[in-house]
């Protein structure tokens, strides 16, 4: 029964039941053997439909196959008759539900008649509550829930109590040595040559770093998400945008838009505080990094939807409009904020001179390698956001509603504060190596953390879904990289200003020359 007829029996007014199938010997073979293979298919994979009345989901099931058989025996079973139960208050339509009964073998040449019925009842309950039987209380306000939010605030305090404290002890005693005036050079010259660490690397810690222009890009991005996620979220928790299909995705796409001009002018004042000429180039990338790698995702996303004529396919006037609003709104903003940030925040304001010749880098162990402090950088900042993570997967893989904005406002705002400690621990660690390449490291410090979210992906795929074959596959693993690209490049923005602030302070109140 295709979805067509659903939509077309939702209007009736009165209870009935009225066959709307046909005989299948009607069909001809190929059709016959088409639609035989297609149920049988939907039935053994579990496959259900979903369909709306007034913005209100209905879900079922397509068919079920008896206890004790076996694809083998044939024995599938179609549903064959839908009940379709509608609550009203007044003119307006509360609650809708679905039951199916009448369960047909679903055998060739068999005659298969599809009803359905419509039963309307009066409510008193208020068009405002209206999703509120959608909402599962006992499942996102478990006690679970509320003590990872705990958790996760004490280790916000451990870890700003613990970075206050290590750090301050240390630079104090740091500045104390290089703030004495009565030194004279022969035993300032002494001292330096005596100590090793973070303030041997002043001439060469603000050394542009490469790939620059990538940099700049992904910082700027990172920055605009960052405010992107915060803006949605508090219009979730102010206007309930889980009430309408498709809200979240629609204020995510025009809230992009709208708040391109601060990633032009984050990407812009950076990239030209670091000496860059090429900032046509700088402009073009930042505007369009993420929107491309998302377009290139979904784009094979959709080509795989149609092959398997999918619904999850998105019509081509979609795509057109997405694209006339990055074209028409997003790319303007970012340049216009790349030029705004070139002129009021691209003025050089590094504490030390960069030394003409770089300085060699001496060998370190293992653990302070960048590649390392980059991996280990991640650990933390996930813990602080891995329970929230699996109410998010289940809320979009298992078809909940997600309606506690309110948590995730918490753990997004935990999740920023994690992520700037930690960073700026390792950013720390690094320059104390003697290691001033310390930008991208700051960078990828903080973006591990999507990586770590992915790997819990693949676990949350084997372990919680019923998933399999290669389109369900595709969807969830291509869906989810979406996710944690967005993820890494907003958390590595967050770690590399957050190091950034704390380099520029601590070289500050040094001598220098």
């Amino acid at each position: 029964m295709s979805s067509s007829v659903f939509f077309s029996l939702l209007g009736l007014s009165e209870e009935h039941s009225q066959p709307v199938g046909k005989k299948e010997e009607e069909a001809d073979t190929n059709s016959d053997l088409c639609f035989l293979i297609h149920k049988k298919d939907a039935i053994e994979n579990s496959y259900w439909f979903e369909l709306f009345m007034d913005d209100l989901p209905l879900w079922g099931f397509v068919g079920e196959m008896p206890p004790g058989k076996n694809s083998e025996n044939g024995k599938h079973a179609l549903y064959t008759h839908k009940s379709i139960n509608v609550k009203y208050n007044k003119d307006q339509i509360i609650h809708v539900n679905l039951t199916q009964d009448n369960l047909r073998p679903l055998e060739a040449g068999r005659t298969v008649d599809m009803t359905y019925s419509v039963n309307w009842i009066p409510t008193e309950i208020t068009f405002a509550r209206r999703f509120d039987v959608y909402l599962d209380y006992p499942f996102f306000e478990h006690q679970i829930h509320w003590f990872s939010i705990f958790n996760s605030f004490m280790m916000v305090i451990f870890l700003t109590g613990l970075v206050s404290m290590i750090l301050m002890r240390t630079l104090r005693n740091d500045y104390a040595k290089y703030a004495r005036e009565d030194d004279d050079l022969e035993s300032l010259e002494r001292d330096v040559n005596e100590e090793s660490g973070w303030k041997l690397v002043h001439g060469d810690v603000f050394r542009p770093p490469s790939s620059l222009v990538l940099l700049s890009a992904v910082v700027g991005t990172g920055a605009q998400l960052a405010l992107l996620v915060l803006l949605v979220i508090l219009m979730a928790i102010i206007g309930t945008l889980y009430v309408g299909r498709g809200a979240i995705v629609t204020t995510f796409i025009v809230c992009y838009a709208l708040t391109s001009f601060i990633s032009g002018y984050v990407s812009g004042g950076m990239y030209s505080r670091s000496g860059g000429k090429h900032w046509i180039k700088c402009t073009i990338l930042t505007a369009s990094l993420f929107p491309f790698l998302c377009f290139g995702i979904g784009f094979l996303l959709n080509t795989i939807a149609i092959f398997y004529g999918s619904l999850a396919a998105i019509p081509f006037g979609t795509m057109v409009v997405v694209f006339v609003i990055w074209g028409f709104i997003s790319f303007p903003l970012a340049l216009l904020g790349t030029v705004v940030g070139r002129n009021w925040s691209g003025a050089p304001n590094n504490p030390c001179r960069v030394k003409t010749i770089p300085r060699p880098i001496p060998e370190k162990k293992w653990y302070l390698t960048p590649s390392v402090v980059s991996l280990m950088g991640g650990l933390l900042p996930f813990g602080s956001i891995f329970i929230e993570m699996y109410f998010v997967f289940t809320s979009f893989w298992n078809y909940k509603v997600y309606y506690v904005y309110g948590f995730m406002l918490l753990v997004f705002l935990i999740l920023l504060v994690v992520t700037v400690c930690v960073t700026i621990v390792g950013t720390y660690f690094l320059l104390n190596a003697e290691n001033y390449h310390w930008q991208w490291t700051s960078f990828f410090s903080a973006a591990s953390t999507a990586v770590y979210v992915y790997l819990y992906s693949i676990y949350y795929y084997y372990v919680k879904t019923k998933m399999f074959g290669f389109f369900q596959t595709s969807f969830y693993f291509g869906y989810t990289l979406m996710f944690c690209l967005g993820l890494g490049i907003l958390c590595g923005a967050v770690g590399f200003l957050g190091s950034n602030l704390f380099v520029r302070r601590i070289y500050r109140n040094i001598k220098c020359d």
